[in-house]
Order: structure tokens, then sequence, then C-alpha cells
């Protein structure tokens, strides 16, 4: 069978890291098993990953703090977290610090294998999407390489708000619902999720600010829509 990918996975809990590396492998992939934090920084460091699934409540280094570390050196590879900790304030805190998703434990390994396919799928179209290019006002905007450059700056940003921009530049110019935005960027509509992506709605918000001509609005009660000008 061939390798899928290179699962970087970081839990403390023995008889749960055995029965869903089992699993994983069965499946396909290669596991890189951690049991604290500290090893799992490690690990990212010394081999080629391509996602990452983290416990957070861990030894040694917790599951917030490896992210971070993640996030540090790849905007890209996808991070999961799995986690007993499920309070609104957990949840944020894990987009916050990096995460693509949050699975609460117990969690549904059909679920977690599916979107692991979701994440890798999007992760090897980021990886091959230099044609992808779109003139937006006075910015040119290449997802793959998570910049907005105008003539005089580029503006590093994130994986996820380029995931973000790139839908509302496929769909400039009209009107999407809220949901849609969620089921397309993190593949399900939540409130907690909700209020992540209106974070990193201010935040496109603000990169764009400096082209006038460019309005991204919030339609209440219905969803958004991001208003180009036609060259």
């Amino acid at each position: 069978m061939l390798t899928k990918a290179t699962i970087l996975f970081a839990e403390d809990d023995e008889s749960l890291a055995i029965m869903v590396k089992d699993t994983l492998e069965d499946e396909g992939y290669k596991v890189i098993h951690c049991a604290d934090g500290q090893t799992a920084i490690d690990a990212f460091e010394k081999s080629k990953i391509d996602i990452c699934l983290l416990d957070i409540m861990m030894p040694k280094k917790d599951g917030y703090a490896v992210a971070k570390k993640i996030r540090a050196q790849s905007d890209i590879i996808p991070i999961l977290f799995l986690s007993t900790k499920n309070q609104q304030e957990d949840i944020l805190k894990g987009y916050d610090t990096g995460a693509d998703d949050y699975l609460s434990k117990p969690f549904n390994m059909p679920e977690l294998l599916k979107k692991l396919e979701v994440f890798l799928r999007r992760t090897k179209k980021l990886y091959s999407a230099n044609e992808d290019e779109f003139k937006i006002g006075s910015f040119i905007f290449i997802p793959a390489h998570l910049r907005l450059t105008t003539a005089k700056e580029t503006i590093k940003i994130t994986q996820k708000e380029a995931d973000l921009l790139k839908f509302f530049c496929e769909y400039k110019n009209k009107v999407v619902k809220r949901e849609e935005v969620l089921l397309h960027v993190w593949g399900k509509d939540d409130f907690f999720l909700g209020r992540s992506m209106d974070v990193y709605m201010t935040k496109i918000r603000k990169y764009l600010s400096k082209d006038k001509t460019l309005v991204l609005e919030t339609i209440h009660g219905i969803g958004f829509r991001f208003t180009v000008p036609e060259e």
C-alpha cells in the first residue's frame, strides 16, 4: 500500500494512541507518535510532516505550544486538535494558536479520517496552485504564496486568511451566505467557528483597507459581499 501522508500524532493517552495509530496505519498513513509536546516539536523539526493531530493536555509542552511552534515554521501544514477541553474559550484558543479544526474527545474515527482527506487535499492544491492569481484593486493575490502584494509593499497572511480571501475572490461582487463560507473554508458551520471567522474577517478588512475601492461588507442576517471594481 502506498503511503498517503505522514501524520505527526501527539497524544499521551497510551491506549487511545495505540488505537488511533493502528487505524491510521491501516488506512495507509505513516504515523509518527509522540507522547509529549516537546517530543512532538522535535519530531516536527526532524521529519517531513504532512498533517498534525495534537492533543492539548500533554506533559512538557501542551498542544497550544506545539501548534505555535509549528505555525512559526509553516502556514500550510494542517493542524487538528483532539481534546477533552471543549469549552468555548478552549476551542477559540485552539483556532487562535493556529489550528485548522478541533475535534472533541471522544471523537468519531470515520469523521477524523474524512477530515484528514479534506485537509490533505486542500494542502496538495496549495502546493500546486501557483496558477491561482487574483487581481483585486491595487493588490495581486496568489493564495499559494500567502501574500497580498501592491506596488509598494507585501503583506504576509496566514493560511486560513488566504483560504478565506480566496473564497471571496472566487465569488466577488456576489452575496454569499455566512454558512456557505464556513462550510467551504472550515468544513462545517457552528457557533465557535463563526466566532473565529469574524476574527479573520476583521484582519482581512484591515489588510484591504489600503485600497478604498475594495469593500468586504457584512449583510446582516444573510452573509457577506466582497465588492471589487470591474476592470
